[in-house]
């Protein structure tokens, strides 16, 4: 085999660990909480499920991204990378990061239209509130939660997409203020 072939096999395979492991995490902290208060039983005390969901798509986006670029990378990065853990999954991480703050862009209303969820909006008069709206942060109908796990994967694939959003609303803000000027 290959010095190439070898360390994309690495690269695969750290890849694959690491994502297996954060999955593991996951769905290991939605069992505890199933454990700990049934799903049919738990009136008033709703578990805040969609927020890991929303990472976990993005994680997935930013696995699958990597996985595409691999063939094309040089060998010398290619290299680099089978020795470094932090390299590899700073992608996948990076697309979960960019999946929650891509669902907080949706619930702020920044970001509008038929092709992105909606939500209600919810009143805010205490820290509790705050605490209640991430249990609740669901948007409208189930077609919109499928939205949501849609673009938080492309949030993950596409790593520039949530900082492009990102600069164009930041660019659009800093036009209001001049005008207020």
């Amino acid at each position: 085999m290959d010095d190439r072939q070898e360390n994309l096999q690495k690269v695969t395979k750290k890849l694959v660990v690491f994502t297996t492991v954060i999955l593991v995490l996951i769905f290991g902290y939605l069992i505890l909480l199933s454990l700990l208060c049934p799903w049919d039983s738990c009136a008033g005390h709703e578990k805040p499920i969609v927020l890991p969901f929303v990472f976990t798509f993005g994680l997935v986006g930013g696995f699958v991204s990597i996985q595409q670029r691999l063939p094309k990378i040089a060998a010398d990065e290619l290299r680099v990378l089978s020795r470094s853990w932090v390299s590899i999954t700073l992608i996948p991480i990076n697309g979960g990061i960019f999946s929650v703050v891509l669902m907080l862009i949706f619930i702020s209303g920044i970001l509008q239209g038929q092709l992105f969820p909606q939500y209600e909006p919810r009143p805010l008069n205490s820290l509790t509130d705050v605490y209640d709206w991430i249990k609740h942060g669901i948007p409208k109908t189930s077609t919109d939660l499928a939205k949501l796990f849609f673009w938080s994967f492309v949030a993950g694939f596409s790593e520039r997409f949530v900082p492009q959003v990102i600069r164009t609303a930041a660019g659009k803000a800093r036009g209001n203020t001049a005008k207020d000027d």
